[in-house]
C-alpha cells in the first residue's frame, strides 16, 4: 500500500470508473480534473457511477489542477492522449521522487510520459472497458473488459504487483504482464477500426458487421499489425480483438471468426458508439487522432511499412472535425474506393 493517496489525474470516462472503484474500497484516492463542475459535483455528493455493470455513489474527493498540493507515490494518468504532456508537466512537481505515473489510456503515451519523467518511473498499463463521461459527478460504465499492467521494460516488480492489486479492486480479472508493448499494440489494430466506425453515423456493431466494408476493416488492421510485427513484438490478443485475425497470413476462417467476436461483444455491450465518435457526435470537440494514429503512421514511415489507408482516415477525420464532411456511410465509401 502506498503511504500517500492514489492520485487519478484526468477524472473522466477512465479514471472516474477506477477510481470510483478504489475509493468505495477504501483507498485513499485524489482526483484531478480541469471541470470545475465535475470538481465541485464530487467534493458535493460523490462519484457516481451508473450503466450495466453497476449503480452506487462513492464518496470522494476532487480537485482542480492547480490546488493539488504534497506529492504522491502512485498517478494514474487517465487523460485524453492530447492532453498528456500537458497532464505529465503539471503532475511532475507532485510525483514523488520514488513514485511513478500509470499511463492508464488509450495509445501509446508511455514513451511520451518517459521522455518527460524517465523510463524508471513511468509504467504501462492497457484498458479497453466501456464508459463515458455522462456529466459532472457521473460516469456511465458499459461493459467490463481488458485490464492490463506491466513495466514498460518487460519485467516484473513488486511495484507492478502492488499496482496490478489496485487494478483488480475495479477489475477482478485484472493481468499483470511482462508484454505491456504486445497488448498496447494490438489496441493500436482495433482503434483503427474504431476511428473506421467514428466516420459513419451509425453503431459500433452496425459498421464492424457491416459485410461490405469488412474487406477494408481487415486491411486498416493489418497496416496496424503490419508495423508491431516490423518491430518484432509478439501481440496479444483481448476480449473483443484478437491480432492473430488481421496478420499478412491471417486464415480468412480466422479473420472472419474475429469479425464475429467483435460483432458479438459489440451487441452485448451497453456503449454502442466509440469515444471518438462520442468526441465528434456529441461533445463536438477534435478527436484524438493526432495522438493515436499520427504517431504510429510516423513509425510506420521510420520503419518502411506502408499505411496508406490510415493515413487517407486521418484525413476523413479531420474533414468531419473542421465540417468539410459528415459521419456517414458515404464518407467510409470515401476510404474504401482508396482499395482500388
Amino acid at each position: 500500500m502506498a503511504d500517500s493517496p492514489i492520485l487519478i489525474w484526468g477524472a473522466g470516462a477512465i479514471g472516474g470508473a477506477i477510481g470510483a472503484y478504489l475509493a468505495r474500497a477504501g483507498e485513499d484516492v485524489l482526483f484531478v480534473d480541469r471541470a470545475a463542475d465535475h470538481v465541485a459535483a464530487i467534493n458535493d455528493t460523490g462519484m457516481r457511477i451508473t450503466g450495466p455493470v453497476d449503480e452506487f455513489t462513492t464518496p470522494a474527493r476532487a480537485a482542480l489542477p492547480e490546488d493539488v498540493e504534497g506529492t504522491f507515490d502512485t498517478v494514474f494518468l487517465c487523460v485524453k492522449g492530447q492532453d498528456t504532456a500537458g497532464a505529465v508537466e503539471a503532475l511532475k512537481p507532485h510525483l514523488a521522487t520514488d513514485g511513478c505515473v500509470v499511463s492508464v489510456q488509450n495509445g501509446l503515451n508511455e514513451t511520451v510520459i518517459a521522455e518527460m519523467i524517465g523510463a524508471e518511473r513511468t509504467v504501462g498499463a492497457f484498458i479497453n472497458f466501456g464508459a463515458d463521461y455522462h456529466g459532472p459527478g457521473h460516469i456511465f460504465y458499459g461493459g467490463r473488459s481488458a485490464v492490463v499492467v506491466g513495466e514498460i521494460d518487460g519485467t516484473i516488480t513488486p511495484r507492478s504487483e502492488r499496482l496490478h492489486g489496485l487494478l483488480k479492486i475495479f477489475e477482478e480479472d485484472a493481468i499483470l504482464t511482462d508484454n505491456i508493448w504486445g497488448y498496447l499494440w494490438s489496441k493500436m489494430g482495433y482503434i483503427s477500426l474504431l476511428f473506421a466506425t467514428a466516420l459513419v453515423d451509425a453503431t459500433i456493431d452496425e459498421v464492424i458487421a457491416s459485410k461490405p466494408h469488412q474487406p477494408l476493416h481487415t486491411a486498416l488492421a493489418r497496416e496496424v499489425m503490419a508495423v508491431a510485427e516490423a518491430k518484432g513484438l509478439k501481440l496479444r490478443g483481448f476480449d473483443p480483438f484478437e491480432p492473430d485475425g488481421f496478420t499478412a497470413d491471417a486464415d480468412p476462417a480466422a479473420t472472419q471468426a474475429a469479425f464475429d467476436k467483435m460483432v458479438d461483444y459489440r451487441n452485448r455491450s451497453e456503449k454502442k458508439h466509440s469515444g471518438m465518435w462520442r468526441d465528434i457526435a456529441v461533445r463536438q470537440r477534435k478527436t484524438e487522432v493526432n495522438h493515436l494514429l499520427v504517431p504510429f503512421v510516423r513509425e510506420a514511415e521510420t520503419l518502411g511499412v506502408p499505411t496508406p489507408l490510415n493515413k487517407r482516415m486521418i484525413e476523413l477525420v479531420y474533414d468531419i472535425e473542421e465540417g468539410r464532411r459528415q459521419q456517414s456511410w458515404e464518407t467510409l465509401d470515401v476510404l474504401k474506393a482508396e482499395m482500388g
